[in-house]
This record gives structure tokens, sequence and C-alpha cells, in this order.
């Protein structure tokens, strides 16, 4: 069988097993379960579900919505607040966010399914072709937007919605950002993130350029001498390295890599894959590295990560999900050494750390783990060319609270921007609310020139 064969190869698995690992993890409910599930909701007062919410979605009113038959109803109170409701119904970590917050945990431990209901109305929505906006009287005003990732998508949205024309610079071959390349395949089946694009821009008035990267096709002062405003969605392209002997070895690369061209495979089996796996990391992008090495069909498949289990970025849910297929999670360990053989992969060799003083610190105690592939998920950093004067703090872009930059035109959003917490929820509410900042600045600017006229 394939999967006994050494080194890193495609086709371990049979087609249907292929099939049957990477569907749906949590499939949409049914009209009844939507109905047993909306049933459970205390619909509280000042909800702390909603203040949770990144977005300020009205959950409550949502699920009461739904409770009474009104799913049409629910996603537009979904949408008023979150554009991109449908894939945050997906891969929202819901249980450290409005889920952890629901009442229904203090007298059960098992919180309303805010996340499955979420999806139960987004997408009654989307497949009605239901469309809850209409442009505004145009403005006159064009906006440019770079990056069509969550945060771009969301300020371009909100822009049409306000009646001006928007133009997205994306560099990629596709829209969605990470929502189309960095999201576990298994979270989104069936070219969701392709969709829920298509769904956005059916408003009309936005424009997408792919294939045109800052820095290379274009520059900032050329945006900001052309357009009315500016709104950069970046994203986050950048991949730390571990700066370790063998990092070089065939057989070792991003996890960012790896997870992005597993999205875009037509073919699960031609992907190849190790048989003993090692992720270097302790966030959602090394579980998701993992959980799908294993479903590709790795006999052994281990996340190395510096610190302890309650330290780690992926949520406890996230990493029972990875232990009940089969991944191992080791704790306290630290990349020291790539160990290669004969020019190839074979191993890395650890070091075992410890806090003390509560600082991390090796113990000089190491082992070595026997690897024929290795994945780096230790994070991302922000790399940007053609900024020219805009001010980077702490490496990322600085903003104040409405994601205004230093330049005058100049708005920008998402995991590009100082102090963004690497989520997709996160990321569209800074592209709502830096959409609605520049409405208001243009808009004022807009009077001025009439009251000088």
């Amino acid at each position: 069988m394939g999967r006994l064969e050494p080194g890193i190869n495609g086709g371990r698995l049979a087609p249907a097993e292929y099939e049957a690992n990477f569907a749906d993890l949590h499939p949409r409910l049914d009209h009844h379960e939507a109905l047993v599930a909306s049933d459970r909701c205390y619909f509280c007062y000042d909800a702390p579900c909603m203040t949770a919410c990144p977005t300020s979605i009205d959950i409550p009113m949502f699920i009461r919505q739904i409770s009474t038959g009104n799913a049409i109803g629910a996603a537009k109170t979904i949408f008023d607040q979150n554009i991109l409701g449908g894939m945050c119904a997906r891969v929202c970590p819901t249980e450290t966010l409005c889920e952890q917050a629901c009442v229904r945990n203090t007298a059960e431990e098992r919180p309303v399914e805010i996340g499955r209901l979420q999806r139960f109305a987004t997408d009654t929505a989307m497949e009605a072709d239901k469309q809850f906006y209409a442009r505004a009287e145009p403005t006159g005003k064009t906006i440019a937007v770079v990056g069509a990732g969550p945060a771009g998508l969301a300020a371009a949205h909100r822009l049409a919605v306000n009646g001006h024309s928007v133009v997205i610079f994306e560099a990629r071959e596709k829209s969605g950002g990470l929502n189309e390349y960095g999201i576990a395949t298994y979270k989104t089946v069936d070219d969701f993130a392709a969709r829920e694009v298509e769904y956005v821009l059916s408003i009309g008035g936005i424009e997408v350029r792919n294939r045109q990267m800052l820095g290379r096709d274009f520059t900032l002062a050329d945006l900001t001498a052309t357009y009315d405003a500016v709104f950069l969605g970046l994203g986050l392209s950048g991949v730390n390295a571990l700066n370790v002997e063998g990092e070089s070895l065939e057989g070792v690369s991003d996890a960012v890599e790896f997870i992005a061209g597993l999205r875009q495979a037509k073919d699960k089996g031609a992907i190849a894959i190790g048989r003993r796996v090692v992720v270097l990391g302790g966030g959602m992008t090394a579980i998701d590295a993992a959980v799908q090495a294993k479903l590709l069909g790795a006999e052994e498949v281990t996340i190395c990560y510096r610190r302890g289990k309650e330290h780690m970025n992926a949520s406890e849910f996230e990493q029972d999900l990875a232990t009940s297929k089969g991944v191992i999670i080791r704790h306290w360990l630290a990349p020291k050494r790539i160990v290669g053989k004969d020019g190839k992969l074979a191993g890395i060799e650890v070091e075992y750390m410890a806090l003390a003083d509560g600082r991390l610190s090796g113990t000089g105690e190491t082992g070595v783990i026997a690897a024929d592939q290795i994945f780096k998920a230790i994070g991302q950093t922000f790399e940007a060319n053609g900024l020219g004067s805009l001010k980077i703090e702490g490496g990322r872009i600085a903003v104040d609270g409405e994601g205004h930059t230093s330049l005058d035109k100049v708005w920008a959003g998402g995991d590009c921007v100082r102090g963004g917490e690497d989520l997709t929820v996160t990321s569209v509410a800074q592209g709502r609310d830096a959409a609605e900042s520049i409405n208001r600045a243009l808009a004022v600017g807009a009077a001025r020139a009439s009251a000088v006229a």
C-alpha cells in the first residue's frame, strides 16, 4: 500500500478515503435541527454573546428570527454587521468568542450552537440569491482597496453600499485572502470562499484587478494620487524562519504554503505527504497543517510547541480535534537542529524548555524525533513594499481607532495593522469600520468643497 512507502508521496489513500476525510467538519443544520437549536437560546437582554462578537452581531435577534421561521431575516441581521457572516460561521473560534460567553454554559456546560445557526441563516439567504443591499446614489468618489481578503472585501462592500466606486487590487490569482488560501479544507468545502466573494461583489460598483501587487505593479503614492481614498487590507505575506541548521533541507517547508496548495488542489491524492510529519508551532496554522497531514495519510504526525498546552494560540477545541484525528501534541519542545542523512531529511533535534522566573529557556536536555517532512507554522510577518512614508509600528501599520493611518487619505485594517488579532471576524470588523470612517471623511470634504463654491 502507498501508506507504507518511505519518503514524501501522494496517493497514500484510496479516493473514497480522501473524500470522507475532507468532508464538511460541521455540516449545515437542517430546518428542524435549526429550530431545535434556536429554542435553547434565552434571548438575553444585553447578551454577553453579542458583546463577545467582534462584529457585534445581534445574536439573540437572529436566533429568535430563526426560531420563528424567518431565516432570511436572520441572515440580514447577520449581514448588516458582517457581510462575510457565512465564512465566519464556519471558521470563527466561536468556542472562545460568542459560544464561550453563552449563559447556557453555566447551567448545562453546553452553549447554544451560535456558529451553526449563523451558517444556517446565511446559507439559506445565499442559496436563495437574496441581495439585501442596494447602492446609494453615486457619489462620484472612487476608493482603492489593496487586498481582496476579509478586511478588503468588507471595506469594499460597505463603501459600495454608500455609493462610492471601488477598485480592489489583489496580488493573487483568486480573491478571498486567507479564506481562499489559508483555511483548512474541511472547514470550507464546495468552493464556499469563492461563492462568498461573488455574493459580496454582486452589489455592484466593485472592480477587482487580480495579479496586481503593491510595490511591484504600483505604489501607495500612485494610488493616493489617483483615488479619493485608499484602504490597505494587505494581510501577512512573510513567514518566520527557524534559523537553525538544516532548515534548507528538502522536506522542510512552510505550513502556510502546504495549506494553500491543498486548498487549491483538485485531487487530494496528488498532494504528497510524508510518513512521519512534524509540525512546529502552536497556533491555528499548526493545527490545520497537522490535521490535514493526518487526513492525507501520514502515519505519524507530531506537533512540537515550545510552551505548555495553556499557552497555545489554538483553542482547546482545535487541540482536541487534532488529537481526535491521531495527531500527537508535544509541549515544551523547541527546534534545535534539522537532522539530515545522505542529503535527505531524517528528523529534528529538539530541546526541552522550561519557564524560570517567567522566562522561557532551554534545559540543555535534547532529543530527536524521526521525520521525513517538517512544516513550519511559527508565525507570519508583515512584508510590503511601496508604502513610502507610511508609519509602521511593531512591524505593522500604525492606525487610530477608526483605521486611519499616518497619511491623510489612507486607512488600513486586518492582519497588517498593529494590534490585529489574526481572525477573519476581526478583519471584517476593521474593514467595515474603516469604510465608515472613509465615508464620513469624504462627506466632510464634499461639504467643505460645496461651502467654498
